[in-house]
């Protein structure tokens, strides 16, 4: 008989942190099996309507919005896109027929799983986050499975649908075999230099920004050099702060050698992004989390806890980061022994070959179904 190929449809995004776990797990369902059908559903107007085909994927866009809490009134117009995108999700599910959907969080994942679990078309979740995000928590119930990245989530979940695995990071973040002396020479890092990586986002935190660059000189003095990705929003200011301190800061409004950039660093400045998390947990590297104070539940701060707890990371409160964020960054400089026990710390947290695991499980339910 012959082997059957199987239709998955991927949805969600927004932002990185959805994205790229949404693009490692299509990837390894096209390793396990090349004639794969995949097809991403996003919303219109987000980072995945560009990410995603210059990934080589085919994606389409529901008109979804998320809901204003500070102005109510504006609600009404985000109730009738949701009603429209369920309308069109109705429409993929009739055109495509897939045979599992698997949702990664974002706008689109809600509406979109939820009819198909009307369709009686086996769902499962990918939750980033130490803290449930409340589209999943309500598509839960419904889903075959739910594929965590942080121990005790039955808080938020059925606990015999759990499945312990890890977020899956970007390939090459794990794959780049360059050795830390030959990623600084690449980037142009000085080799005497201890680098620090600061990563606020795709777009930028205006809060880390701020802050290290009142540090510059402090840095300096502990024979630090920064690589300071400043976010599209903030560019130019920061470019022309960064020019001022050229022997010691280079800026760039985005890293796209993340891989290199990972392997020269010796301290990582970063917000608490789960994907993000993941990627210094599977790389061991000393870290410093400011997490933001702009995002549902305030998920990025229980994410930084649950490292704190293990002693694996230092976290600085967005409020506090102008005031201690230099200081910590120079005393890490200063303390190898620190370095390497917070370094030993985050890699014990790692969970390794998530992609891999989350496949599994897509075809250990596709096996049940039948």
């Amino acid at each position: 008989m012959d082997k059957k190929h199987y239709k998955v449809l991927i949805s969600g995004g927004g932002t990185g942190g959805h994205i790229f776990p949404a693009l490692s797990i299509a990837n390894a369902l096209k390793r396990r099996d090349p004639d794969t059908e995949i097809l991403f559903v996003g919303a219109e107007g987000r980072m995945e309507m560009e990410r995603v085909p210059a990934a080589g994927y085919e994606i389409i866009g529901l008109p979804v919005s998320g809901f204003n809490r500070k102005n109510l009134l504006s609600n009404i117009r985000v109730v009738f896109r949701l009603l429209k995108s369920m309308w069109k999700a109705k429409k993929i599910l009739k055109n495509f027929k897939p045979d599992i959907a698997i949702g990664v969080g974002g706008y689109a994942s809600g509406p979109m799983l939820k009819e198909a679990q009307k369709h009686g078309i086996p769902t499962l979740l990918q939750e980033q986050n130490s803290y449930a995000g409340v589209t999943n928590k309500l598509l839960a119930k419904k889903s075959a499975a739910i594929c965590v990245a942080y121990p005790d989530m039955q808080r938020f979940f059925p606990a015999d649908r759990i499945k312990l695995v890890g977020n899956p990071v970007r390939d090459g973040i794990l794959n780049c075999s360059v050795s830390s002396e030959e990623a600084r020479r690449l980037l142009g890092i000085p080799e005497h230099r201890k680098l620090v990586l600061v990563i606020g986002g795709s777009l930028g935190a205006r809060t880390i920004n701020e802050s290290i660059e009142k540090a510059f000189n402090a840095i300096e003095k502990a024979g630090g050099y920064v690589l300071w990705q400043t976010g599209k929003l903030y560019s130019a200011e920061c470019k022309k702060v960064a020019d001022k301190y050229n022997n010691v800061v280079k800026a760039l409004p985005f890293i796209s050698q993340m891989e290199l950039a990972y392997r020269a660093a010796d301290v990582v400045v970063s917000r608490a992004g789960a994907g993000t998390i993941s990627e210094l947990q599977l790389l061991g590297k000393p870290s410093i989390l400011v997490p933001s104070p702009n995002v549902a539940e305030d998920h990025q701060r229980k994410n930084a806890e649950a490292l704190v707890v293990n002693d694996a990371a230092v976290m600085i409160l967005d409020a506090d980061a102008p005031r201690m964020l230099g200081k910590e960054v120079v005393a890490l400089l200063n303390n190898e022994d620190r370095c390497r026990q917070l370094s030993e710390n985050i890699s014990r947290m790692a969970l390794h070959g998530a992609d891999e695991k989350i496949v599994d499980t897509v075809y250990e339910i596709l096996g049940r179904e039948k």
